[in-house]
Formats: structure tokens, C-alpha cells, sequence
């Protein structure tokens, strides 16, 4: 595949369509990698396999992490896409059970799709590993071993036996890998627990399968030396809290069966790397952040579709912008991968693209779509095409975000931003990982965060300001995790010498989950607790969703505390692409029943919200506002929700929703106006203002936060009865806190300052969806009022904080 010349990136930018909205271009240059020879420590007949894929050198920061590691420290590699990650830890680990047969390697990934393409990179590596062993051992060089199996083990067919084992510099190696999730033929798990070298897996199987068998696994536990967490910035919030739990459990585990892996963790850029990988491994980590690998000249081109609706805030469509584009960088020779927010915008833009592109004589069939819902084999079909150039399109959810080789792309359009500015970049960097030419396209939304990042375009380009936050000591992921805990080996004494465990272990002995006996405590219960926790939820009750249509089918679960918002009676529910509408929801036994629709609006639910103090954690009195965190209890009841079309967001109709009341104990971050400046403006104003400012938090806060935007709810009160003043609270949506109230408070500065720039800069004139809400809720005065709120902020946003216990 050609390299993208320069001449064909400025006959794109000329283009009218590109005009019309490009509102910054930034050119990366070209960086030369920095290479080092191969390590002389590297064991003989992996330096020959290294050498067999044409890798004579490596780059400084593979080097760097490999004698990190072989010096027994835990490390997290922290560089860009396409840096050459994967080898920073399949060095190590394939260097040592080259001279130790009996280790044994744990490779955690967040996806199944990842997972396997990783592994086929591993097993080249280790065909080309026996190919060398057998080389050295063999006086016929030249007789090829067979290709390593790859994939899951084919049921009933055992893990490949090869020569005499591994060990020292020469002999026969044989070293196996294998994928075991939910996909391996239980036929095949048992070699593979019995015989695996590494295993390569996920979180949730790690989780459900393997922890709570550990009998089963002894070989792996009892030689345990290494755990692989890649994509580590993947793990933040809920999600980060529960695996940091099972990596405890992990550790316990390893612990009682004489072994104590290092973890090696690979992470996007954040701006937290190595406290995230502490939380989440327990373990002090050295930083390896240098990138050696060498980057093609990037442009990268933001695009702000034209207004179409002024007074709403409203652009022309980011989608229909974003095919438009990607048809014609096809048309010139570029092959381009769409990103699309959601499963309905990908099928629905590959439709459109696949006619957009007829105009330039590219068949149909050679652009292609690509998401979770595919099966493996045509996933492996399409990034195959990819790879060798068959495939010159791909509209894409966010699934070929991560690592995943998909050949040297050379552009790639991102329509909407992608929720973080670490998975921008990840995004971004799918084009031009071989090192040439190579374009990204952003085209923004009307969304808030959209627009704030279009006229902000230093806040891409500069380092991330997002932290990967986590709280696994958050109460009920804790004592989840504490029974299934207790279900793989009994509470001890090292267990009970935290005393929050101990006054857990009594609760649940009150509770009869637990059994207490000569000073150790007994799981006594008869449910098997593993599978009663979702990492994807801090709540321990999930309504399950039903499809009635045909013959009853589950889809999935929503946790308990967006159930109400998300799955009432009424509500449209999405999933795959396919809208379904709630017909009934069975509160009591926790069942939504839903049927298939083909409707052309969704819904919005409104809830009414009143919230207590419970506890102030930390407090920072200022002359016009005061700035606190603390615990906080919300209670809840959904009143109505209305109908919105799906292009124009118009409201056409509306429903009463039927539930109890419900209550929820969360932490958050909250603003408290003093009278000197609340009386600068008159009651209506005031009100006005507050539900503005409050709603442009709400808009910026996940930029700083590395969230889902639902993580975070407002809630703005003209007298609050905690504080007595005029006062904003955010909080968190979920049970508990995984600390983003608490960052929230300590970065109010920038918060203040990301919040006016958004609403100082939209072109509005009164409010829009885009900044402080529409008109007719904010009022003719709650923009202005916004503005003056946050220039008084922003200036008494810095004392130090008085501490409460």
C-alpha cells in the first residue's frame, strides 16, 4: 500500500466540504525512533526468534522495560499507540520461561477481540521461538517445527507436546498459550490449566472462572510469575475498582500457594499512569514513559459542522459530516477507518457510505462494518483486509480502538468525540502506524464537550488532563468481593488484621454468609457469589431486561440506580441497533419486558431529587463561596419523561412514570454561594443562574473526571438546607464513590475555568443544549448570570481546606 504524499493531504483540506468547517490543523512531524541492541541477557533462542520476524534492535523504551522487569520490579509502560507496547511484556515474559519451564504467565485483557489478536502476535513469536530451539537442538536446521496452534484449543484436541521442555541456553522449547474465556470448549480447559504457559484472559473470566476454581489451577498459582494488565487506563471508575479487588483476590490466592507474580501494565496516555496502576495492583511501580518508537508526519484536522439552528445550539449532522468526508478520502486512494459512537451510527453510516463512495467507482462490498455484535470470524476477515489492503473502508464503534492490528491505515475520521481524551488519541493513532503520512479527522457535535474541544483545540494537543480514578475500598464492591473471597479460601489472621475486613466478616457471620470457627471465618452459604457480582456495577441488584417479541430472551442488565431512568414503562431501550420499547416493568422481581419498535424518537426521563448531607469530609470557606466534599444521600423518584426525535432532539410527546421513591448513598463535590454575591442578582436571576451553571459543570466535568457524562448528576438549589445558601451539588450516580466528588474539589479551578470558556465562547445568545441548557429552561437571564457566577468563582477557588472528621 502507497504512502499518503502531502500533495493528497492538501487536495483534501482544499476541499469545500473540509473548508467550510476546519477550524484547526496541526501538523505532528515525523519523530526517528531511538533503537538499542538487544539486550545481552536476552536468552539465545529468543534472540533468534526476534530475528527470524526481522527484529534485529529494539526501541529504548522496550529495552528500558525489559531490564525493569528482569530486575524484579513492576512496571507500567506508558506510550502512544503503536509504540510497540506488546513486546515490552512478551520479551520479559518469553525470555524467562525460555529458561524456566515451569512458570507460568497471566495475560489480562478488556475484550475478547483484543485478547485474541494479541495472542496472535504471541504465538508468531513462539512459533518462531521453537523454530530457533529446534535449530540450536536439531542437526537438521532446516526441518520446520508445525505451526503452533492458534486461538482457543479445538475441542477435544490437547495443548501440542514438543520435545524435552525449555531450560538454559539450548534444548527443545515448548512453550504454550492459549485463550480461555467464555468461548473454550470445556473439553479444552482442562489442558489448558494443566499445560499453559500463559494464559491469556480477561477480567471477568478471571473473575467467574478461574479465581473461584483455583484448585483446578495450581500449576498456574503454584508458578505463578508474571500478570499482563494492557489497556490499563481502560480500568478506571466501577469498572477499575472491581478489578483492582480481583487482582487482590489474585494476590491472596498466589499468596497461599507459595508464589508472588510482578505485574507488567501497559496504559495510554492519562495523567495519572502510576497511581492508577498502584491502585489497582497494591504494588509500587516504575514508570516507563520515553517513548523510542519512531512516528510518521501526522495531520490532525478538527471540523465544526455548520450551524443549521442558532437559537438551539444546533449543528449539522457530525455523522452525515463525518461520511462525507471519509467517502472522499477513499475516493483518493486513502484507506480510511469512520469511528461512529454507537452501534445504530455505525450500520446506519456504512449504508450511507457504501453509496457516498460509487461516485468514485469503489465497490460497495470493499467498505465493511465493525463492531462487538460481529461474529470472530468475520471480525478476523475484516482486519485482515485491512492488513492487506482488500478493505479500503471500515465504519467502526469503539472496538477497534484498542490495540488491535489492523495494518497502516492512513486515515481515520472520528465522528463525535469519544468520551475521553485518551481514547481520542487512541483513536487518532489507528493511522499511520507503519511510520508514513497519515491524516485524522475530528469532526465535533453539538454536544457540550464536542464544542468545548473545537475552540480549545490546545486541550487535545497538550497532555491529558483526564486521571484514571478508582476506589476499591468503596463499601459495597468491597464486601462483594470479601465473600467471594471467603468462598476461595478462608479468612485468616493477615485477612482479619484489617479491621475493616473484620467488621465485615462479622456482619456477614450475622448475616449467616459467613462461618466463624477456631478464629477463621467460612463461607457458609449456598449461592456461588462470583457470579452474582457484575464489574461493571457497584450495585448488587441488576434489573434484568427481557425481549418478549418472539420467544422470551434476555438482552442484558441495568444496574437498579438507572433502571428507573432507563427502562420504565414506556422508555425506548437500545441494543445492538435494534429500539425496543418497555411494555412492563416488574420493579418488585426486578424484570423489564420489552418488545422490538422502529420508531423515529427516544426518551428522556426527569427525575425528582432531594438530597441530604450526610458527612463533610473536607471544607474550604472562601468570601463569596464556599467549596466542600463529602458524603452525601440522594432520594430519587422518576416523574415523567418525554420524547425527543432522534435528528432534531424536538419534543413530541411526553408519559407519566409509575415508581417508588428510592434512595441512594453516593459522594460528591458542592458550591455553596455566599450572600455577597448570591445578592447581586434578583430571585428569578438567581435561580436561572444556578441551574445554568449547573448544567455547564455537568457538560465539563468528565473532561476531567476520564467518565461517562450519566457518572455525574447536578443538582442546584436556591436555598439548600445543608448550607442554607444558594448551593450546586455534583455527585456521583452510583452506590458508594469511586472518588470523583473528592477530584472534583481539588481541580474546581480548572473545572471554573473549562465551564466559562465553554459558555463564553458558544455563539448562543441566550443558552443552548451546547452550553447552559436551552432558553426556555435557563431563562433569558441564566446564561448571563452563569458567566458572572463563574468569574466570582474562579477567583475564590485556591484557599487551603480545613479538614472534618
Amino acid at each position: 500500500m502507497s504512502a499518503v504524499s502531502p500533495t493528497a493531504i492538501d487536495d483534501v483540506l482544499s476541499l469545500p466540504i473540509v473548508r467550510t468547517g476546519l477550524v484547526a490543523h496541526r501538523v505532528q512531524p515525523r519523530v526517528p525512533g531511538r533503537f538499542v541492541d538487544l539486550p545481552p541477557e536476552v536468552h539465545s533462542q529468543v534472540a533468534a526468534a526476534l530475528r527470524r520476524q526481522g527484529i534485529t534492535r529494539l526501541y529504548s523504551h522496550q529495552a528500558e522495560a525489559f531490564t525493569a522487569v528482569r530486575s524484579g520490579r513492576d512496571v507500567v509502560v506508558v506510550t502512544p499507540t503503536s509504540s510497540g507496547k506488546t513486546l515490552c511484556y512478551n520479551l520479559p515474559v518469553l525470555d524467562h520461561l525460555a529458561r524456566d519451564p515451569n512458570a507460568r504467565a497471566l495475560y489480562l485483557f478488556p475484550t475478547k477481540a483484543l485478547a485474541q489478536d494479541q495472542a496472535d502476535e504471541l504465538y508468531g513469536l513462539i512459533n518462531g521461538l521453537e523454530v530457533a530451539s529446534s535449530s540450536l537442538a536439531s542437526p537438521s536446521p532446516g526441518t520446520p517445527l508445525p505451526p503452533v496452534e492458534r486461538g482457543t484449543v479445538s475441542e477435544g484436541t490437547p495443548l501440542p507436546q514438543r520435545g524435552r521442555g525449555a531450560g538454559g541456553q539450548g534444548g527443545l522449547l515448548q512453550i504454550k498459550t492459549h485463550t480461555y474465556d467464555g468461548d473454550t470448549p470445556e473439553s479444552a480447559r482442562r489442558a489448558v490449566r494443566l499445560a499453559g504457559h500463559i494464559v491469556i484472559t480477561n477480567p471477568d473470566m478471571l473473575h467467574t472462572g478461574i479465581l473461584p476454581h483455583h484448585t483446578r489451577w495450581h500449576r498456574l498459582f503454584e508458578n505463578h510469575r508474571y500478570v499482563v494488565v494492557d489497556e490499563l487506563h481502560q480500568y478506571r471508575g466501577v469498572f477499575g475498582s472491581h478489578l483492582a479487588n480481583v487482582l487482590r483476590r489474585l494476590a491472596r490466592i498466589c499468596q497461599h500457594y507459595g508464589s508472588r507474580p510482578q505485574f507488567i501494565c501497559c496504559s495510554a496516555t492519562i495523567a495519572n499512569p502510576v497511581e492508577l496502576a498502584e491502585g489497582l495492583t497494591g504494588r509500587d511501580v516504575v514508570a516507563i514513559d520515553r517513548n523510542g518508537a519512531p512516528t510518521g508526519e501526522k495531520h490532525i484536522v478538527l471540523f465544526n459542522p455548520p450551524v443549521v439552528n442558532r437559537q438551539l445550539g444546533i449543528r449539522a449532522s457530525s455523522l452525515v459530516s463525518a461520511e462525507s468526508i471519509a467517502a472522499e478520502l477513499i475516493g483518493r486512494g486513502l484507506q480510511t477507518l469512520l469511528f461512529g459512537r454507537s452501534r445504530v451510527a455505525v450500520e446506519v453510516a456504512l449504508t450511507r457510505l457504501r453509496e457516498k463512495v460509487r461516485q468514485f467507482r469503489v465497490p460497495g462490498d470493499r467498505i465493511r462494518g465493525y463492531r462487538s455484535g460481529y461474529l470472530p470470524l468475520r471480525r478476523r476477515e475484516i482486519e485482515q483486509g485491512l492488513r492487506d489492503g482488500s478493505v479500503r473502508g471500515v465504519v467502526s464503534t469503539n472496538a477497534l480502538e484498542l490495540g488491535i492490528d489492523v495494518g497502516g491505515l492512513q486515515a481515520v475520521v472520528l465522528a463525535g468525540y469519544p468520551g475521553t481524551i485518551a481514547s481520542t488519541w487512541q483513536q487518532i493513532g489507528r493511522a499511520g502506524r507503519r511510520a508514513d503520512v497519515s491524516l485524522a479527522v475530528f469532526v465535533a457535535s453539538s454536544n457540550p464537550l464536542d464544542q468545548y474541544l473545537v475552540r480549545h483545540p490546545e486541550y487535545l494537543f497538550e497532555r491529558s488532563p483526564e486521571h484514571g480514578l478508582i476506589n476499591p475500598d468503596n463499601l459495597l464492591i468491597r464486601v462483594s468481593h470479601l465473600k467471594c473471597a471467603a468462598f476461595e479460601l478462608p479468612l485468616g489472621d493477615v485477612d482479619l488484621a484489617d479491621p475493616t475486613v473484620l467488621e465485615l466478616a462479622d456482619l456477614l457471620e450475622y448475616e449467616r454468609v459467613l462461618h466463624r470457627s477456631a478464629g477463621r471465618y467460612y463461607w457458609s452459604a449456598d449461592s456461588y457469589p462470583a457470579q452474582q457480582v457484575s464489574l461493571r456495577s457497584a450495585a448488587t441488584e441488576n434489573v434484568v431486561i427481557v425481549d418478549t417479541t418472539d420467544l422470551p430472551t434476555v438482552l442484558g442488565e441495568v444496574d437498579r440506580f438507572a433502571a428507573p431512568l432507563l427502562v420504565h414503562e414506556g422508555a425506548i431501550y437500545i441494543h445492538e441497533g435494534q429500539q425496543h420499547q418497555v411494555e412492563r416493568l416488574d420493579w418488585e422481581n426486578k424484570k423489564a419486558y420489552v418488545r422490538r419498535v422502529d420508531v423515529d424518537y427516544y426518551t428522556d426521563a426527569s427525575l425528582a431529587v432531594d438530597l441530604k448531607v450526610l458527612d463533610v469530609f473536607e471544607e474550604v470557606p472562601a468570601p463569596l463561596a464556599t467549596h466542600a466534599h463529602g458524603e452525601v444521600r440522594v432520594n430519587f423518584q422518576p416523574t415523567i419523561y418525554k420524547k425527543l426525535k432522534l435528528d432534531t432532539r424536538e419534543n413530541v410527546g411526553w408519559g407519566t412514570i409509575y415508581l417508588p421513591e428510592d434512595e441512594l448513598h453516593s459522594a460528591g463535590y458542592w458550591l455553596a454561594l455566599a450572600p455577597a454575591l448570591a445578592e447581586r442578582f434578583s430571585p428569578p436571576e438567581l435561580e436561572s443562574g444556578l441551574l445554568a451553571l449547573a448544567n455547564a459543570l455537568a457538560h465539563v466535568a468528565p473532561l476531567h473526571l476520564m467518565c461517562d457524562p450519566r457518572d455525574i448528576h447536578v443538582f442546584p438549589q436556591v436555598k439548600s438546607p445543608h448550607t442554607q445558601l444558594p448551593t450546586v451539588y455534583l455527585y456521583e450516580s452510583m452506590p458508594e464513590t469511586v472518588g470523583f466528588g473528592e477530584h472534583l474539589f481539588r481541580v474546581r479551578a480548572e473545572l471554573f475555568a473549562t465551564a466559562e470558556a465553554l459558555i463564553r465562547e458558544c455563539g448562543c445568545p441566550q443558552g443552548c443544549p451546547s452550553c447552559v441548557g436551552p432558553v426556555d429552561a435557563v431563562g433569558s437571564t441564566g446564561k448571563d448570570v452563569a458567566l458572572q457566577l463563574l468569574a466570582a468563582l474562579r477567583e475564590t477557588s485556591h484557599p487551603h481546606p480545613n479538614r472534618r472528621s
